[in-house]
Protein backbone atom coordinates (compact mmCIF):
# COMPACT_ATOMS: atom_id res chain seq x y z
CA UNK A 1 0.00 0.00 0.00
CA UNK A 2 1.57 3.54 -1.03
CA UNK A 3 1.71 5.95 1.73
CA UNK A 4 -0.02 9.29 0.68
CA UNK A 5 1.72 12.49 0.76
CA UNK A 6 1.38 13.86 4.39
CA UNK A 7 0.79 17.60 4.37
CA UNK A 8 2.52 20.34 6.36
CA UNK A 9 0.40 22.56 8.40
CA UNK A 10 2.62 23.30 10.93
CA UNK A 11 6.49 23.74 10.50
CA UNK A 12 9.08 24.56 13.43
CA UNK A 13 12.53 26.33 12.09
CA UNK A 14 15.17 26.46 14.33
CA UNK A 15 18.41 27.18 12.36
CA UNK A 16 21.99 28.39 13.20
CA UNK A 17 22.80 28.59 9.27
CA UNK A 18 20.37 31.09 8.37
CA UNK A 19 21.25 29.83 4.53
CA UNK A 20 18.58 29.98 2.58
CA UNK A 21 15.94 30.12 5.59
CA UNK A 22 14.05 33.31 4.39
CA UNK A 23 12.81 31.77 1.30
CA UNK A 24 12.18 28.53 2.47
CA UNK A 25 9.56 29.99 4.62
CA UNK A 26 8.47 32.49 2.60
CA UNK A 27 6.81 29.57 -0.05
CA UNK A 28 5.97 27.36 2.97
CA UNK A 29 4.15 30.40 4.42
CA UNK A 30 2.63 30.88 0.54
CA UNK A 31 1.14 27.79 0.25
CA UNK A 32 -0.29 27.96 4.04
CA UNK A 33 1.98 26.66 6.24
CA UNK A 34 1.64 27.81 10.16
CA UNK A 35 5.49 29.10 10.81
CA UNK A 36 6.71 28.18 14.31
CA UNK A 37 10.77 29.94 15.42
CA UNK A 38 12.81 30.49 18.43
CA UNK A 39 15.19 33.39 18.93
CA UNK A 40 17.59 34.44 15.86
CA UNK A 41 15.93 32.29 13.37
CA UNK A 42 12.42 33.92 14.49
CA UNK A 43 13.95 37.44 14.38
CA UNK A 44 14.77 37.04 10.90
CA UNK A 45 12.00 35.86 9.74
CA UNK A 46 10.01 38.61 11.59
CA UNK A 47 12.56 40.86 9.69
CA UNK A 48 11.50 39.25 6.24
CA UNK A 49 8.14 40.58 7.19
CA UNK A 50 6.41 36.82 7.71
CA UNK A 51 4.01 35.89 10.38
CA UNK A 52 5.45 33.57 13.37
CA UNK A 53 4.38 32.26 16.08
CA UNK A 54 7.38 31.95 19.09
CA UNK A 55 8.09 28.90 20.74
CA UNK A 56 7.31 30.49 24.23
CA UNK A 57 3.55 31.73 22.98
CA UNK A 58 3.43 27.53 23.01
CA UNK A 59 5.49 26.48 26.03
CA UNK A 60 4.21 29.35 28.15
CA UNK A 61 7.65 29.73 29.07
CA UNK A 62 10.23 31.84 27.75
CA UNK A 63 14.19 31.25 26.79
CA UNK A 64 16.19 30.51 29.59
CA UNK A 65 19.68 30.26 30.70
CA UNK A 66 21.03 32.02 28.10
CA UNK A 67 18.90 30.74 25.12
CA UNK A 68 20.64 26.65 26.64
CA UNK A 69 16.01 26.01 27.66
CA UNK A 70 13.58 26.84 24.92
CA UNK A 71 12.48 23.90 22.80
CA UNK A 72 12.63 20.86 26.08
CA UNK A 73 8.44 21.06 26.29
CA UNK A 74 5.78 18.68 26.10
CA UNK A 75 4.26 21.36 23.83
CA UNK A 76 7.26 21.42 21.29
CA UNK A 77 8.32 17.50 21.30
CA UNK A 78 4.87 16.45 21.83
CA UNK A 79 3.88 17.89 18.21
CA UNK A 80 7.13 15.99 16.94
CA UNK A 81 6.56 12.63 18.11
CA UNK A 82 2.71 11.87 18.69
CA UNK A 83 1.65 9.35 15.62
CA UNK A 84 -1.05 10.46 13.45
CA UNK A 85 -2.71 6.74 13.30
CA UNK A 86 -2.64 6.32 17.28
CA UNK A 87 -6.08 7.29 18.61
CA UNK A 88 -4.74 7.74 22.05
CA UNK A 89 -1.93 9.89 20.77
CA UNK A 90 -4.39 12.08 19.49
CA UNK A 91 -6.52 12.61 22.88
CA UNK A 92 -3.26 13.03 24.16
CA UNK A 93 -2.58 16.00 22.10
CA UNK A 94 -6.31 17.13 22.59
CA UNK A 95 -6.02 17.25 26.21
CA UNK A 96 -3.21 19.29 26.53
CA UNK A 97 -3.82 21.71 23.82
CA UNK A 98 -1.02 20.59 21.81
CA UNK A 99 -0.83 21.12 18.05
CA UNK A 100 1.40 18.92 15.52
CA UNK A 101 4.46 19.77 14.05
CA UNK A 102 4.28 18.22 10.61
CA UNK A 103 8.06 19.71 9.43
CA UNK A 104 11.34 20.42 11.51
CA UNK A 105 13.81 22.88 9.77
CA UNK A 106 16.66 22.48 12.40
CA UNK A 107 20.88 22.40 12.32
CA UNK A 108 23.23 22.58 14.90
CA UNK A 109 25.15 25.43 16.90
CA UNK A 110 29.09 25.05 14.87
CA UNK A 111 30.65 23.09 17.20
CA UNK A 112 33.54 21.74 14.89
CA UNK A 113 33.97 25.18 13.07
CA UNK A 114 34.19 26.79 17.07
CA UNK A 115 37.09 24.48 17.88
CA UNK A 116 38.76 24.75 14.47
CA UNK A 117 39.24 28.60 14.68
CA UNK A 118 40.94 27.82 18.04
CA UNK A 119 38.07 29.02 20.44
CA UNK A 120 38.59 28.88 24.39
CA UNK A 121 36.84 25.98 26.45
CA UNK A 122 34.00 27.88 27.94
CA UNK A 123 33.27 29.05 23.92
CA UNK A 124 33.55 25.39 22.83
CA UNK A 125 31.13 24.23 25.55
CA UNK A 126 28.77 27.02 25.12
CA UNK A 127 28.23 25.69 20.85
CA UNK A 128 26.97 21.98 22.14
CA UNK A 129 23.95 22.03 21.01
CA UNK A 130 21.17 20.25 23.49
CA UNK A 131 17.79 21.50 22.45
CA UNK A 132 18.56 20.95 18.35
CA UNK A 133 19.73 17.58 18.52
CA UNK A 134 16.59 16.46 20.65
CA UNK A 135 14.49 18.38 18.03
CA UNK A 136 16.05 16.34 15.24
CA UNK A 137 15.98 12.66 16.72
CA UNK A 138 12.50 13.35 17.75
CA UNK A 139 11.52 14.26 14.30
CA UNK A 140 13.27 11.87 12.27
CA UNK A 141 11.96 8.86 14.82
CA UNK A 142 8.55 9.74 13.79
CA UNK A 143 9.48 10.07 10.11
CA UNK A 144 6.33 8.48 9.08
CA UNK A 145 4.21 11.49 9.73
CA UNK A 146 7.23 14.36 10.26
CA UNK A 147 9.68 15.53 7.80
CA UNK A 148 13.18 16.90 9.22
CA UNK A 149 15.18 19.41 7.01
CA UNK A 150 19.09 19.14 8.52
CA UNK A 151 20.63 21.53 5.83
CA UNK A 152 19.77 23.98 3.60
CA UNK A 153 20.22 21.79 0.75
CA UNK A 154 16.64 19.97 1.40
CA UNK A 155 14.56 22.53 1.58
CA UNK A 156 14.54 22.86 -2.32
CA UNK A 157 13.71 18.47 -2.35
CA UNK A 158 11.07 19.61 0.60
CA UNK A 159 9.08 22.37 -1.40
CA UNK A 160 9.44 20.78 -4.65
CA UNK A 161 7.82 17.62 -3.43
CA UNK A 162 4.70 19.94 -1.19
CA UNK A 163 4.16 21.74 -4.97
CA UNK A 164 3.76 18.61 -6.69
CA UNK A 165 1.91 16.96 -4.31
CA UNK A 166 0.63 19.12 -1.62
CA UNK A 167 2.86 17.36 0.87
CA UNK A 168 6.31 15.29 1.70
CA UNK A 169 6.28 11.51 0.88
CA UNK A 170 7.82 8.66 2.44
CA UNK A 171 10.20 8.35 0.80
CA UNK A 172 11.56 11.89 0.83
CA UNK A 173 11.27 11.57 5.01
CA UNK A 174 12.98 8.33 5.36
CA UNK A 175 15.75 9.77 3.71
CA UNK A 176 15.71 13.05 5.39
CA UNK A 177 15.42 11.02 8.69
CA UNK A 178 18.47 8.78 7.70
CA UNK A 179 20.78 11.78 6.87
CA UNK A 180 19.45 13.28 10.99
CA UNK A 181 20.63 10.71 12.48
CA UNK A 182 24.34 10.72 10.70
CA UNK A 183 23.99 14.08 11.51
CA UNK A 184 23.24 13.77 14.90
CA UNK A 185 26.01 11.17 15.34
CA UNK A 186 28.67 12.86 14.08
CA UNK A 187 27.78 16.11 15.90
CA UNK A 188 28.31 14.07 19.03
CA UNK A 189 31.40 12.07 17.52
CA UNK A 190 33.26 15.73 17.02
CA UNK A 191 32.25 16.81 20.77
CA UNK A 192 33.75 13.24 22.02
CA UNK A 193 36.65 13.68 20.32
CA UNK A 194 37.46 17.12 21.58
CA UNK A 195 36.86 16.21 25.55
CA UNK A 196 39.45 13.26 24.20
CA UNK A 197 41.81 15.89 23.07
CA UNK A 198 41.06 18.06 25.36
CA UNK A 199 41.66 15.69 28.60
CA UNK A 200 44.80 14.32 26.81
CA UNK A 201 43.31 11.36 26.13
CA UNK A 202 44.78 9.24 23.33
CA UNK A 203 43.02 6.15 23.15
CA UNK A 204 39.43 6.66 24.55
CA UNK A 205 37.35 3.92 25.43
CA UNK A 206 34.93 4.21 22.82
CA UNK A 207 35.58 6.23 19.13
CA UNK A 208 33.98 6.91 16.43
CA UNK A 209 34.75 8.20 12.71
CA UNK A 210 32.22 10.33 10.99
CA UNK A 211 33.08 11.33 7.46
CA UNK A 212 31.17 12.86 4.90
CA UNK A 213 30.48 11.32 1.41
CA UNK A 214 32.66 13.39 -1.09
CA UNK A 215 32.88 11.12 -4.12
CA UNK A 216 31.84 7.69 -4.91
CA UNK A 217 35.04 6.09 -6.90
CA UNK A 218 34.41 4.05 -10.18
CA UNK A 219 35.61 1.19 -8.13
CA UNK A 220 37.59 0.46 -4.87
CA UNK A 221 40.93 -1.31 -5.59
CA UNK A 222 39.21 -3.40 -8.59
CA UNK A 223 36.66 -3.24 -10.79
CA UNK A 224 34.44 -5.68 -9.15
CA UNK A 225 34.54 -3.89 -5.84
CA UNK A 226 32.80 -0.42 -5.23
CA UNK A 227 34.15 2.31 -3.06
CA UNK A 228 33.50 5.72 -2.27
CA UNK A 229 36.30 8.68 -0.28
CA UNK A 230 35.18 10.32 2.61
CA UNK A 231 36.11 13.17 4.22
CA UNK A 232 36.91 14.13 7.89
CA UNK A 233 37.23 17.42 9.62
CA UNK A 234 40.75 16.96 9.46
CA UNK A 235 42.12 20.28 7.78
CA UNK A 236 46.04 18.53 7.13
CA UNK A 237 46.45 19.69 3.84
CA UNK A 238 46.82 16.74 1.29
CA UNK A 239 44.50 15.05 -1.30
CA UNK A 240 41.32 14.80 0.94
CA UNK A 241 40.72 18.88 1.14
CA UNK A 242 42.78 19.68 -2.43
CA UNK A 243 41.15 21.70 -5.03
CA UNK A 244 40.72 19.74 -8.53
CA UNK A 245 42.51 22.03 -11.07
CA UNK A 246 41.77 19.09 -14.25
CA UNK A 247 41.60 16.04 -15.28
CA UNK A 248 39.09 13.31 -14.73
CA UNK A 249 37.65 12.11 -11.33
CA UNK A 250 40.43 10.22 -8.88
CA UNK A 251 40.13 6.49 -8.65
CA UNK A 252 40.32 4.89 -5.35
CA UNK A 253 43.70 3.91 -5.70
CA UNK A 254 44.90 7.48 -7.06
CA UNK A 255 44.06 8.91 -3.78
CA UNK A 256 45.52 6.21 -1.44
CA UNK A 257 48.61 6.54 -3.57
CA UNK A 258 48.88 10.89 -3.79
CA UNK A 259 48.44 10.89 -0.11
CA UNK A 260 51.34 8.78 0.13
CA UNK A 261 53.57 10.86 -2.62
CA UNK A 262 51.99 13.87 -0.78
CA UNK A 263 53.31 12.35 2.83
CA UNK A 264 56.16 11.71 1.65
CA UNK A 265 57.85 15.12 -0.06
CA UNK A 266 56.30 16.94 2.83
CA UNK A 267 59.04 15.46 4.91
CA UNK A 268 61.88 18.04 3.12
CA UNK A 269 62.27 21.42 3.68
CA UNK A 270 64.72 21.51 0.12
CA UNK A 271 62.64 21.68 -3.45
CA UNK A 272 61.44 17.75 -3.80
CA UNK A 273 59.70 15.42 -6.04
CA UNK A 274 58.43 11.76 -4.97
CA UNK A 275 57.65 10.00 -7.94
CA UNK A 276 54.57 6.91 -6.29
CA UNK A 277 53.78 3.78 -8.24
CA UNK A 278 51.26 1.05 -6.20
CA UNK A 279 51.64 2.67 -2.61
CA UNK A 280 55.65 2.75 -2.72
CA UNK A 281 58.23 5.44 -4.28
CA UNK A 282 59.99 4.36 -6.76
CA UNK A 283 61.97 7.84 -7.27
CA UNK A 284 62.73 10.68 -5.11
CA UNK A 285 65.30 13.39 -5.19
CA UNK A 286 66.08 16.83 -3.69
CA UNK A 287 67.02 19.81 -5.88
CA UNK A 288 68.01 23.26 -6.06
CA UNK A 289 64.75 23.85 -7.32
CA UNK A 290 61.93 21.15 -8.82
CA UNK A 291 63.33 20.59 -12.17
CA UNK A 292 66.55 19.24 -11.14
CA UNK A 293 64.41 17.39 -8.48
CA UNK A 294 62.63 15.67 -11.03
CA UNK A 295 65.39 14.89 -13.08
CA UNK A 296 66.98 13.29 -10.37
CA UNK A 297 63.76 11.47 -9.16
CA UNK A 298 62.52 9.99 -12.18
CA UNK A 299 66.69 8.87 -13.33
CA UNK A 300 66.18 6.04 -10.14
CA UNK A 301 63.33 4.26 -11.95
CA UNK A 302 61.98 5.92 -15.14
CA UNK A 303 60.19 2.80 -16.45
CA UNK A 304 58.30 2.31 -12.83
CA UNK A 305 57.71 6.16 -12.73
CA UNK A 306 55.15 5.42 -16.20
CA UNK A 307 51.96 6.04 -14.89
CA UNK A 308 52.63 6.86 -11.79
CA UNK A 309 51.76 10.05 -8.85
CA UNK A 310 54.22 12.67 -9.14
CA UNK A 311 53.95 15.06 -5.86
CA UNK A 312 55.98 18.46 -5.04
CA UNK A 313 56.65 20.30 -2.54
CA UNK A 314 56.83 23.63 -4.03
CA UNK A 315 54.49 25.44 -6.46
CA UNK A 316 55.03 23.76 -9.96
CA UNK A 317 56.42 25.92 -11.94
CA UNK A 318 56.89 25.60 -16.19
CA UNK A 319 59.65 24.35 -16.67
CA UNK A 320 59.07 21.07 -14.31
CA UNK A 321 55.23 20.78 -15.78
CA UNK A 322 56.98 20.77 -19.55
CA UNK A 323 59.54 17.69 -18.15
CA UNK A 324 56.46 16.07 -16.14
CA UNK A 325 54.02 16.60 -19.62
CA UNK A 326 56.33 14.56 -21.16
CA UNK A 327 55.85 10.97 -19.27
CA UNK A 328 52.49 9.67 -18.41
CA UNK A 329 51.63 10.34 -15.13
CA UNK A 330 48.13 9.79 -13.35
CA UNK A 331 48.15 12.72 -11.07
CA UNK A 332 49.96 15.85 -10.27
CA UNK A 333 49.84 17.27 -6.73
CA UNK A 334 51.52 20.53 -5.40
CA UNK A 335 50.71 23.13 -3.04
CA UNK A 336 49.86 25.54 -5.57
CA UNK A 337 50.37 25.50 -9.33
CA UNK A 338 51.73 28.21 -11.39
CA UNK A 339 49.43 29.32 -14.72
CA UNK A 340 52.48 29.07 -16.98
CA UNK A 341 52.64 25.52 -15.77
CA UNK A 342 48.98 24.39 -15.57
CA UNK A 343 49.16 25.53 -19.71
CA UNK A 344 51.58 22.50 -19.87
CA UNK A 345 49.46 20.06 -17.79
CA UNK A 346 46.09 21.19 -19.97
CA UNK A 347 47.79 19.13 -22.63
CA UNK A 348 47.11 15.93 -21.10
CA UNK A 349 43.46 16.40 -20.81
CA UNK A 350 43.15 13.42 -18.03
CA UNK A 351 45.71 14.16 -16.03
CA UNK A 352 44.23 14.85 -12.97
CA UNK A 353 46.04 17.99 -11.14
CA UNK A 354 46.06 18.64 -7.98
CA UNK A 355 46.46 21.88 -5.87
CA UNK A 356 46.15 21.57 -1.53
CA UNK A 357 46.77 25.04 -0.46
CA UNK A 358 49.61 24.00 1.81
CA UNK A 359 52.44 21.60 2.80
CA UNK A 360 51.01 19.34 6.20
CA UNK A 361 53.46 18.93 9.12
CA UNK A 362 55.26 15.68 9.26
CA UNK A 363 55.66 16.24 12.90
CA UNK A 364 51.98 17.73 13.30
CA UNK A 365 50.37 15.33 15.88
CA UNK A 366 47.41 12.70 14.22
CA UNK A 367 46.01 9.66 13.91
CA UNK A 368 46.01 6.55 11.70
CA UNK A 369 43.41 3.80 11.09
CA UNK A 370 43.30 0.59 9.73
CA UNK A 371 40.39 -1.91 8.94
CA UNK A 372 40.50 -5.40 10.33
CA UNK A 373 37.37 -7.36 10.01
CA UNK A 374 35.40 -7.27 12.74
CA UNK A 375 37.36 -3.64 14.15
CA UNK A 376 40.33 -1.30 13.05
CA UNK A 377 44.01 -0.42 14.90
CA UNK A 378 44.19 3.15 15.67
CA UNK A 379 47.98 4.57 16.14
CA UNK A 380 49.48 7.94 16.42
CA UNK A 381 51.52 8.89 12.98
CA UNK A 382 55.23 8.26 12.51
CA UNK A 383 56.26 11.66 13.71
CA UNK A 384 60.06 10.69 14.51
CA UNK A 385 62.70 11.57 12.50
CA UNK A 386 66.47 11.31 12.99
CA UNK A 387 68.72 14.30 12.70
CA UNK A 388 72.20 14.92 11.98
CA UNK A 389 72.69 14.90 16.03
CA UNK A 390 70.90 11.54 16.64
CA UNK A 391 72.84 8.97 14.94
CA UNK A 392 75.20 6.83 16.77
CA UNK A 393 78.46 5.89 14.67
CA UNK A 394 78.97 2.10 15.56
CA UNK A 395 81.78 1.40 13.00
CA UNK A 396 85.52 2.46 12.60
CA UNK A 397 84.84 4.71 10.05
CA UNK A 398 82.52 7.76 10.37
CA UNK A 399 80.76 8.92 7.94
CA UNK A 400 81.51 12.02 6.09
CA UNK A 401 79.42 14.79 5.97
CA UNK A 402 77.98 13.94 2.83
CA UNK A 403 77.63 10.53 3.36
CA UNK A 404 75.55 11.61 6.53
CA UNK A 405 73.14 14.09 4.49
CA UNK A 406 72.47 11.04 2.47
CA UNK A 407 72.04 8.68 4.56
CA UNK A 408 69.73 10.72 6.70
CA UNK A 409 67.77 11.57 3.59
CA UNK A 410 67.99 7.95 2.75
CA UNK A 411 65.86 7.49 6.03
CA UNK A 412 62.96 9.70 5.54
CA UNK A 413 62.26 8.29 2.10
CA UNK A 414 62.53 4.11 3.88
CA UNK A 415 60.18 5.73 6.58
CA UNK A 416 57.44 5.54 3.40
CA UNK A 417 58.46 2.58 1.92
CA UNK A 418 56.92 -0.84 2.76
CA UNK A 419 58.64 -3.15 4.90
CA UNK A 420 61.20 -4.76 4.68
CA UNK A 421 62.59 -1.24 3.44
CA UNK A 422 65.53 -0.71 1.73
CA UNK A 423 66.86 2.73 0.38
CA UNK A 424 69.95 3.55 -1.47
CA UNK A 425 70.89 7.02 -2.23
CA UNK A 426 73.82 9.38 -3.32
CA UNK A 427 73.61 13.43 -3.64
CA UNK A 428 70.18 13.91 -2.24
CA UNK A 429 68.29 11.34 -4.80
CA UNK A 430 67.24 7.32 -4.50
CA UNK A 431 69.15 5.59 -7.00
CA UNK A 432 67.35 2.23 -5.81
CA UNK A 433 64.39 1.13 -3.45
CA UNK A 434 63.55 -2.17 -1.93
CA UNK A 435 60.59 -3.02 -0.01
CA UNK A 436 57.50 -5.23 0.40
CA UNK A 437 59.24 -8.50 0.83
CA UNK A 438 59.17 -11.09 3.78
CA UNK A 439 63.03 -11.23 3.75
CA UNK A 440 65.40 -8.04 4.03
CA UNK A 441 67.52 -9.69 1.96
CA UNK A 442 65.81 -9.93 -0.38
CA UNK A 443 64.32 -6.15 -0.52
CA UNK A 444 68.62 -5.38 -0.94
CA UNK A 445 68.74 -7.62 -3.65
CA UNK A 446 65.91 -6.49 -5.34
CA UNK A 447 66.67 -3.19 -5.49
CA UNK A 448 70.87 -3.40 -6.29
CA UNK A 449 69.38 -5.60 -8.91
CA UNK A 450 66.93 -3.19 -10.68
CA UNK A 451 69.71 -0.44 -10.02
CA UNK A 452 72.15 -2.67 -12.15
CA UNK A 453 69.64 -3.07 -15.21
CA UNK A 454 68.49 0.68 -15.01
CA UNK A 455 72.45 1.79 -15.17
CA UNK A 456 73.13 -1.32 -17.42
CA UNK A 457 69.81 0.33 -20.04
CA UNK A 458 71.71 4.33 -19.48
CA UNK A 459 74.92 2.83 -20.81
CA UNK A 460 76.72 3.05 -17.58
CA UNK A 461 79.45 1.02 -17.06
CA UNK A 462 78.44 0.74 -13.02
CA UNK A 463 75.17 0.01 -11.10
CA UNK A 464 73.63 2.76 -9.80
CA UNK A 465 74.17 2.06 -6.40
CA UNK A 466 78.07 2.14 -6.43
CA UNK A 467 78.94 4.92 -4.17
CA UNK A 468 75.53 5.35 -2.51
CA UNK A 469 74.62 5.36 0.82
CA UNK A 470 71.81 2.60 2.48
CA UNK A 471 69.01 3.03 5.12
CA UNK A 472 66.93 0.12 6.39
CA UNK A 473 63.64 1.03 8.00
CA UNK A 474 64.30 -2.13 10.89
CA UNK A 475 67.79 -3.96 12.27
CA UNK A 476 69.83 -6.41 10.33
CA UNK A 477 68.90 -9.83 11.80
CA UNK A 478 71.82 -11.08 10.03
CA UNK A 479 74.99 -9.47 8.37
CA UNK A 480 73.86 -10.88 4.82
CA UNK A 481 71.38 -7.67 4.51
CA UNK A 482 74.11 -5.22 4.64
CA UNK A 483 76.71 -7.53 3.03
CA UNK A 484 74.50 -7.61 -0.42
CA UNK A 485 73.99 -3.90 0.02
CA UNK A 486 78.13 -3.67 0.20
CA UNK A 487 78.54 -5.81 -2.48
CA UNK A 488 76.25 -3.51 -4.56
CA UNK A 489 78.95 -0.56 -3.91
CA UNK A 490 77.21 1.10 -0.32
CA UNK A 491 80.14 2.98 0.93
CA UNK A 492 77.92 3.82 4.41
CA UNK A 493 74.46 2.37 6.19
CA UNK A 494 72.06 3.58 8.45
CA UNK A 495 69.95 1.42 10.63
CA UNK A 496 68.35 1.29 13.77
CA UNK A 497 69.93 -1.10 15.80
CA UNK A 498 68.85 -3.57 18.28
CA UNK A 499 69.40 -7.03 16.67
CA UNK A 500 70.87 -9.64 18.79
CA UNK A 501 73.32 -10.07 16.21
CA UNK A 502 74.29 -6.40 16.09
CA UNK A 503 77.99 -6.95 16.73
CA UNK A 504 78.64 -9.73 13.79
CA UNK A 505 76.74 -6.84 11.43
CA UNK A 506 79.42 -4.23 12.70
CA UNK A 507 82.11 -6.31 12.41
CA UNK A 508 81.01 -6.95 8.87
CA UNK A 509 80.58 -3.17 7.87
CA UNK A 510 84.31 -2.49 9.62
CA UNK A 511 85.07 -5.47 7.25
CA UNK A 512 84.32 -3.20 4.25
CA UNK A 513 85.77 -0.25 5.10
CA UNK A 514 82.25 1.20 5.25
CA UNK A 515 80.68 3.67 7.56
CA UNK A 516 77.50 2.79 9.45
CA UNK A 517 75.02 4.30 12.36
CA UNK A 518 72.53 3.21 14.86
CA UNK A 519 69.54 5.67 15.00
CA UNK A 520 67.15 4.01 17.67
CA UNK A 521 64.30 4.03 15.75
CA UNK A 522 62.22 1.65 13.88
CA UNK A 523 59.98 2.83 10.60
CA UNK A 524 58.22 -0.16 9.92
CA UNK A 525 55.44 0.45 7.26
CA UNK A 526 53.32 -2.98 7.16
Amino acid sequence: MTSPPRPVRRALISVSDKTGLVPFARQLAARGTALVSTGGSARALVEAGLPVTEVAALTGFPEMLDGRVKTLHPAVHGGLLARRDRPDHAAALAAHGIAEIDLLACNLYPFAATVAAGAGRDACIENIDIGGPALIRAAAKNHEFVAVATDPADYDAVLAEIAASGGTSLALRRRLARRAYALTAAYDAAIAQWFARDEGVEFPETIVIAGNLAEITRYGENPHQKGAFYRTGDRRPGVATARQLQGRELSYNNYADTDAAFELVAEFAEPAVAIIKHAGPCGVALGANLREAWDRALACDPVSAFGGIVAVNRPLDAATAAAIEKLLIEVVVAPEIDEAALEFLGRKRLLRVLATGGMPDPQAPGMAFRSLSGGFLLQERDRAMADAAAPRVVTKRAPTAAELADLLFADRVAKHVKSNAIVFAKGGATVAIGGGQPSRVDSVRIAALRAAAIGHAGGLSEPLTAGSVVASDAFYPFADGLEEAIRAGATAALQPGGSRRDAEVIAAADAAGIAMVFTGLRHFRH
